[in-house]
C-alpha cells in the first residue's frame, strides 16, 4: 500500500508524525489533496482545516491559522503558526477543542477567506 509520511509542526513542537493515505490542505488558492507520489511543491497555507486519512482509514482533522507545506513524492512536511486538533481518541476534550479552533480561525482577519466555510467545516467534527 502506498503511504505518505506526514509531519505537522507548530512553534510549540510537533503535533502530528505518522503515515497517512491522504491529506487535504487549505492552500492560499484553494483546498488541495495530496496522495502518495504527488509532484513536489511548496505552498502557503491559509486558515482552514487539514483533513487526514490515516493508514487504518481513520480520519483526523486539525484547524490551522496559517502556515507552509513542502510536498515530496513520499512525504508532507507542514509548518503552521497555530493549530488545534478537532478529533480526539478519548472524546473528552472535543467540545473544548472545537471552541479553541473557532477562536484560532477567528483571530485571522483575511478578507479573501470565507470564515463561514471554515467554521462550517469545524462544526462538522462536533
Amino acid at each position: 500500500m502506498d503511504i505518505l509520511k506526514l509531519s505537522i509542526v507548530t512553534p510549540n513542537g510537533q503535533i502530528f508524525d505518522g503515515n497517512v493515505k491522504t491529506v487535504l490542505l487549505p492552500g492560499k488558492d484553494g483546498e488541495f489533496g495530496v496522495l502518495p507520489h504527488h509532484s513536489s511543491l511548496v505552498s502557503a497555507l491559509t486558515v482552514g482545516v487539514i483533513e487526514i486519512e490515516n493508514e487504518d482509514a481513520s480520519k483526523e482533522a486539525i484547524a490551522i491559522n496559517w502556515g507552509h507545506v513542502k510536498v515530496n513524492e513520499d512525504s508532507v512536511d507542514i509548518l503552521v503558526d497555530g493549530a488545534v486538533a478537532l478529533t480526539s481518541n478519548d472524546g473528552s476534550s472535543i467540545s473544548e477543542n472545537l471552541a479553541k479552533a473557532k477562536e484560532l480561525v477567528n483571530s485571522v482577519k483575511e478578507s479573501n477567506v470565507s470564515m463561514a466555510s471554515v467554521e462550517s467545516k469545524i462544526n462538522s467534527f462536533a
